[in-house]
């Protein structure tokens, strides 16, 4: 029995030592997951539970300059004699502009012409003024506050609408920027900052207030609030000579005729606007959904030079909400002057993580500076030299373009973004004078040349070589991606060594949640370098960092998946242009179709 019972233990004893030598086993087995250095720094992050209210489609909309261009068309073209078919009785609008005239400083009356662009906006524009109402719940909090403060009437606040849409970033033919559209000079004599970093005619705020104070100056030269608003579109000095030219009468509606005529239709137009806000109920105008409001975010000094793409990838938010709140700087960074002090404005939420985590912030800036330092002066080295300035220049290959047709809701900012292109080089390319582009219209997008794709290989192949410590592995991955269960943002991006920051860009995500089975678009080839361990954070035992770059040269069959083009493919193969695929394959048009297999040489 005793010699049963020490057989039995003995047999135990063996068994567990079996198991545990072959789960450690099973354990070292795992390939150890290489972080990068941006993941190091934000694993160290002391984390924010309130989730971001900001909606990058909604972002889009307040960067769009389509309102913009069709009111100012509007208010340039509109035949104030002619009269518009839209159903509004005469006598309703009548009592309706009587009862905002008892409330209002201006004198708002009835006639012909302001009925005209009232119904005419009505006719056109409900759409634009709908999306108008909600940008204005960011965006009027900013004028009341600044306007109260001068003693201005509140309702100028609509002007912005007539001036510029309510976009920051509008500039006009003549040069006029910003909210309140003002000229170099106009912007320099009440002190905003225009240099190669800065322009303030594009700061909310700033902006603004100068705008009061510009309002508080003529109302205390005319005394009349209509000539005021005549005075900002055409300047004083045309306002003095139609107060002549009328005989000495010094009401707007008096001296209308002898004002330029794009004054003549700019204070119906801005009284029309004010119309529209107030009965918009009346005329089933709905407002779209504003997601963040002003008071919603707030500024933080910023103590080194950052650019939005570092303080997006750390906030794991895209660069469109950073360029939204933060329309003043003109190279998408934050400068640093010395004696001066400068801001960033972000909602709420990621301000909190920005300030609790600002020492390991300004590290990663620091770092990503030197890496970037150092890759720039070996690509200057390894640079193709320039061609005589006597050589005649490349004709442009047809095949060097391809055609993107545009889907519903598609807008001139996502289709840049999906190539990587800017929208002013999609208007030079497909001669458009507007953002607005049409559903079903074929667009021209320019494929990317090929040198800097090989200069960056000279980079790599440099760094490797300076450096006999650091050990190179490139993941040559370019490809869609399939959501797969326990799957989320931040594991497929340390998976495809990008950031949760470019997945949300590349793929139009408003959130961080995916759906199981979703298709994602991964971005280009990474590689990982592995530093040695002198350049660690101390806080944190990972120290590698990521840069992106091409993969190797490959020489394989493509099989085209469902949404390929030319344009993606050629991407997936650094060195590889759409001429070449095309010359390989024996194709003459743009036309590939899923299953179809392509021969790409190495």
């Amino acid at each position: 029995m005793i010699v049963r019972k020490i057989s039995l233990v003995v047999c135990a004893f063996f068994t567990m030592a079996a198991f545990s030598q072959e789960t450690a086993s099973n354990f070292e087995s795992k390939p150890e997951v290489k972080l990068t250095y941006l993941d190091s720094i934000k694993s160290t992050f002391k984390k924010n539970d309130l989730a971001s209210k900001v909606d990058s489609l909604w972002m889009n909309e307040l960067v769009s300059l389509d309102i913009y261009d069709d009111l100012t068309k509007d208010i340039q073209t509109i035949n104030k004699d002619v009269t518009v078919d839209e159903e509004l009785p005469t006598e309703l609008l009548k009592q309706r502009l009587a009862a905002m005239n008892e409330k209002s400083p201006f004198e708002i009356e009835y006639n012909q012409g302001l009925e005209n662009i009232i119904k005419s906006f009505l006719k056109n524009r409900k759409k634009s003024f709908s999306r108008l109402m909600a940008l204005s719940e960011y965006y009027f909090p900013i004028f009341e506050d600044a306007f109260a403060k001068q003693n201005v009437p509140l309702e100028i606040k609509y002007l912005a609408v007539v001036e510029s849409a309510l976009n920051p970033k509008a500039v006009s033919k003549m040069g006029a920027t910003g909210l309140w559209q003002f000229m170099y000079g106009t912007g320099k004599q009440y002190a905003l900052k225009i240099d190669s970093y800065i322009d303030e005619r594009s700061d909310p705020l700033k902006a603004t207030a100068a705008c009061s104070e510009y309002m508080t100056k003529m109302f205390n030269i005319f005394g009349d609030w209509e000539l005021v608003l005549a005075s900002y579109n055409s300047g004083p000095g045309n306002v003095t000579k139609a107060i002549r030219r009328s005989g000495g009468k010094t009401k707007y509606w008096d001296i209308r005729n002898y004002l330029p005529r794009e004054t003549q239709g700019y204070v119906p137009a801005f009284l029309a606007t004010m119309y529209l806000f107030e009965y918009h109920k009346e005329h089933g105008i709905n407002p779209e959904r504003a997601v963040v409001k002003n008071f919603e975010t707030d500024t933080v000094a910023v103590k080194n030079q950052m650019s939005f793409k570092q303080i997006a990838d750390l906030l794991d938010m895209p660069q469109s909400q950073i360029q939204l709140l933060n329309p003043s700087y003109k190279m998408n960074l934050v400068p640093v002057y010395q004696g001066e002090q400068h801001f960033i404005r972000l909602p709420k939420d990621k301000i909190a993580t920005f300030v609790s985590n600002e020492e390991q912030i300004y590290a990663y800036v620091k770092h990503d500076k030197e890496f970037k330092s150092t890759s720039s002066r070996l690509a200057v080295k390894y640079a193709p030299k320039a061609k005589p300035a006597t050589a005649k220049p490349a004709a442009v290959d047809k095949g060097d373009f391809e055609f993107y047709k545009v889907r519903k809701g598609d807008n001139l900012g996502a289709i840049a973004a999906k190539y990587d292109v800017s929208i002013s080089e999609i208007k030079k390319w497909n001669n458009l004078k507007t953002n607005a582009v049409a559903v079903g219209k074929s667009l021209k997008i320019k494929a990317e040349e090929e040198a800097p794709a090989k200069a960056v290989q000279a980079v790599e192949k440099e760094q490797a070589i300076a450096s006999a410590d650091n050990k190179e592995k490139s993941n040559a991955i370019d490809m869609d991606y399939v959501v797969a269960a326990g799957d989320n943002l931040g594991s497929i991006a340390k998976k495809f060594g990008t950031t949760i920051a470019e997945l949300k860009e590349l793929n139009n995500l408003t959130s961080n949640n995916i759906g199981l089975g979703k298709t994602l678009i991964i971005s280009k080839a990474a590689i990982v370098i592995e530093e040695p361990a002198s350049t660690a954070i101390a806080s944190n035992s990972v120290d590698t960092f990521k840069k992106k770059g091409p993969s190797k040269d490959v020489s394989e069959d493509y099989y085209v998946k469902k949404g390929d083009s030319l344009y993606s493919i050629s991407k997936k193969y650094p060195g590889v242009t759409i001429s070449d695929i095309k010359k390989w394959n024996g194709i003459k048009d743009e036309d590939i179709k899923p299953g179809m297999k392509l021969k790409i040489n190495g």
